[in-house]
């Protein structure tokens, strides 16, 4: 283990006018992660992850991302596209470590989804992926026919206009899917203070909003780098079909960990195994 500063700093970046806040933790001259949150949180998702993995030596970066940092809440869904979502964190690289780094990218839920388009695009800034619960998106689909779409159902209702934002400001059933799929009362608290409460909800929603827009190409092609695909056998979003079947889209040295018993909120359910599969990601 490594002495480090586990304390983030919260620094910021920018790109077209837009302004990213982003946790800044361990020593400055450790290899760098990028870690990457999902729907509906934000970059406190991996206060217990970071830690660990600072002590070990490297340095994290873990970003509010499109839609959810303050500064960073475009309107318009067009805006909230993969491509965009995953040029963001590429000009984060650009400005925190430099213009021709490369680092090892973590991502949760949707950030799992921007982890794999970076690893498909810019896969000379990827070192390493670890990609928790999304699967790789061709397998995501293909996985639709056998039961995900069942569990995909929520993905229709954010299409709706203003409903999916009422429903967590006048109704509580938000409150009440989060914690059906398993989130624990402070975790939905959090949720609420971060994202609701903080005017977040519409543009983080704006990520599902934006699918019909989106390219089929910025999903689509095999990856080549090195990867790891962490899934937990407790989510209620998503299924084994697609976990399974990850594997056939990763064309360079692949791992796939099962953690039983987990919900879908990986990072502060299990921080400790999921650390642990990061860091022989990485170290490999």
């Amino acid at each position: 283990m490594t002495d480090a500063n586990t304390e983030p700093t919260k620094v910021s970046v920018g790109r077209d006018g837009l302004v990213f806040d982003v946790l800044d933790a361990g020593p400055r001259g450790g290899e760098v992660v990028v870690l990457l949150h999902g729907f509906p949180e934000r970059a406190t998702c991996w206060r217990y992850v970071a830690p660990i993995l600072n002590q070990a030596g490297y340095r994290t970066l873990a970003m509010d991302q499109r839609g959810y940092s303050p500064a960073a809440r475009p309107t318009r869904r067009r805006e909230y596209q993969v491509t965009e979502l995953s040029l963001d964190v590429v000009a984060m690289v650009d400005q925190l470590v430099g213009p021709d780094a490369t680092v090892h990218v973590v991502g949760h839920d949707w950030g799992a989804m921007v982890a794999w388009a970076l690893a498909r695009h810019h896969a000379d800034r990827i070192r390493t992926l670890t990609a928790v619960s999304v699967p790789h998106p061709q397998a995501f689909l293909a996985s639709m026919p056998h039961g995900q779409i069942l569990k995909s159902w929520y993905m229709g209702f954010f299409q709706l206009p203003l409903l999916p934002e009422l429903s967590a400001t006048r109704s509580g059933v938000f409150d009440r899917l989060l914690r059906r799929a398993g989130m624990d009362r402070d975790d939905v608290r959090r949720v609420r203070a971060e994202v609701v409460d903080d005017g977040a909800l519409r543009t983080a929603i704006n990520w599902y909003r934006a699918l019909p827009l989106s390219d089929p190409r910025a999903i689509r092609g095999n990856v080549g780098v090195p990867t790891t695909y962490v899934w937990s056998d407790g989510d209620t979003a998503l299924g084994r079909w697609g976990a399974e079947h990850t594997g056939e889209y990763v064309h360079a040295d692949y791992r796939f960990v099962e953690l039983p018993g987990v919900s879908h909120w990986i990072p502060t359910h299990a921080p400790d195994p999921l650390a642990a599969a990061i860091l022989e990601r990485v170290r490999g």
